[in-house]
């Protein structure tokens, strides 16, 4: 996709002197306008491609549909005329969901401005106030900047004084998602606000609403995200450990999971919240003695046709076995296997593949009895297929390497069986295809016993040898997360 933009109106312009200069029809236009612009590497995500609607007798600039059924909405607005309100907020939030385009192009007229005034204006009628958070989520959808302050507080309060209502406490959620979702300071300032007491009692109220439940859990995921190109440093962390210490969070999300045994989505969805709230050791055990880790299990045996579910919990896995204590729980629960059949299941799928190879490095992780386990169970032989399957995905390669590094790193008789497997080949490729392999690719060959260039940095008196070129001791040290080593080790 391009980096260069343009406005709505160079584009629109562009179109009508195809039609008025060489003759095409509308649509011939429009496709030639598209070519030309992306041609020259222009991003046309928010341009609204369509000719724009003829000109009104009383000499109105030719305007797109979005923004005529947005001159309606406001003149409604404008007149208090609620019926009039209620057909346009409607046509209005139908347009807005279906692309960006309209969506960005109703923004930059100053949509939010109408909007808003309109749940003043309905407020005491429910009905026509579902209408306004309907149309306030569509816009926000994709546009978190157009909250302002005033609109933080109206989402507050609505779920607070309509907690017991499960339509209006999902409508509002809806927006606080959308609001939030890459907007750091939206996030900071509707915590502070107290959004995350309101979004976990929401999920207690309404704990027979699978709409709500998801909903909610989606929210408090998106709370703990970094996902703000803008903002050097998040609270992603922080909002985290809010969520469990003081509005405890875990406990709730996997209470609300016992209600939806047979709902794959939100099990999905509440298994994506509980790995983004596994930051701290005593979280991850935490999970497991709230049951949690029984539920993520079953749920994988169950669904395990499901891809989407499929890599939601296994993501989940890979995140609560960063404690020792909760890999033998794993293990002993059957996890391996599971996870194993789930990589040769679903073997065309690279996350899947990528999600599954790091929750069995995470296992085998400083523990050579699972690794035993993972070896009888086929995990590097999974992976390793993995590996083939998905040649130009560096994330898999990545973590099927460092799987293979960390099976044989305590277990040097699994090095023979594991190359004669045809791991060389394939991790001495995935070096050369993949620079970020590098580093991972090297300690697994090396700990496999196979032969490795050594390369000499002189750094002031001292030889320095790079990361897993050299062990002096025998087999180089294991790790989970090569990306935090450093990158320099001495012998």
């Amino acid at each position: 996709m391009g980096s260069r933009q343009i406005a709505q109106e160079t584009f629109d312009d562009a179109v009508q002197e195809n039609i008025t200069e060489f003759e095409m029809d509308p649509e011939e236009a429009v496709r030639e306008a598209v070519q030309q612009f992306e041609a020259q590497g222009v991003d046309l995500s928010n341009i609204v491609k369509a000719v724009r609607q003829p000109a009104s007798e009383n000499g109105q600039k030719q305007k797109h549909e979005i923004l005529l059924t947005l001159d309606s909405l406001r003149r409604s607005v404008a007149d208090s005329d609620l019926t009039e309100m209620a057909e346009q907020l409607v046509l209005f939030t139908e347009q807005c969901k279906e692309q960006l385009a309209f969506r960005y192009l109703a923004g930059q007229h100053g949509a939010y401005s109408v909007v808003f005034p309109a749940f003043q204006m309905a407020s005491g009628d429910r009905n026509l106030m579902l209408k306004v958070f309907y149309a306030l989520s569509a816009i926000l959808d994709g546009q978190p900047d157009l909250l302002d302050s005033a609109g933080q507080d109206l989402l507050l309060q609505t779920l607070k004084e309509y907690a017991e209502d499960a339509e209006m406490t999902l409508a509002a959620i809806r927006c606080v998602r959308h609001a939030c979702l890459k907007h750091e300071q939206n996030r900071q300032d509707l915590v502070k606000g107290g959004v995350l007491p309101l979004l976990t009692g929401a999920i207690v109220q309404h704990g027979d609403s699978a709409d709500v439940v998801r909903t909610a859990a989606s929210a408090l995921r998106i709370m703990t995200f970094d996902d703000d190109i803008r903002v050097p440093f998040g609270h992603a962390h922080d909002h985290a450990k809010m969520i469990v210490l003081e509005n405890d969070g875990l406990r709730v999300l996997i209470e609300a999971a016992k209600a939806f045994t047979d709902n794959a989505s939100v099990l999905s969805e509440l298994c994506a919240t509980l790995s983004r709230l596994s930051v701290r050791n005593e979280f991850c055990q935490d999970i497991v003695d709230l049951g949690g880790l029984h539920f993520m299990v079953s749920l994988l045996a169950d669904c395990i046709d499901h891809p989407d579910v499929v890599k939601q919990v296994l993501s989940a896995i890979r995140a609560v076995a960063g404690n020792d204590d909760v890999k033998d729980a794993i293990v002993n629960a059957g996890g391996t296997d599971l996870i194993v059949l789930a990589i040769s299941h679903h073997l065309a799928n690279p996350q899947i593949c990528e999600q599954g190879c790091a929750a069995l490095c995470m296992l085998a992780l400083r523990k050579p009895e699972n690794c035993n386990v993972i070896m009888e169970g086929g995990g590097a032989l999974a992976a390793l297929q993995a590996m083939k399957a998905h040649p130009k995905e560096v994330a898999v390669q990545k973590q099927a390497c460092m799987l293979i590094r960390n099976l044989v790193s305590r277990s040097r008789d699994f090095s023979q069986p594991i190359l004669e497997m045809g791991a060389e080949n394939l991790i001495t490729e995935a070096r050369a295809t993949h620079k970020d392999c590098d580093d991972v690719a090297k300690a697994a060959l090396r700990d496999l016993g196979c032969k490795v260039e050594l390369r000499e940095l002189w750094t002031g008196g001292k030889v320095m040898f790079l990361c897993g070129e050299m062990s002096k001791s025998g087999p180089g040290s294991e790790d989970g997360n090569f990306e935090n080593r450093d990158k320099l080790t001495e012998p």
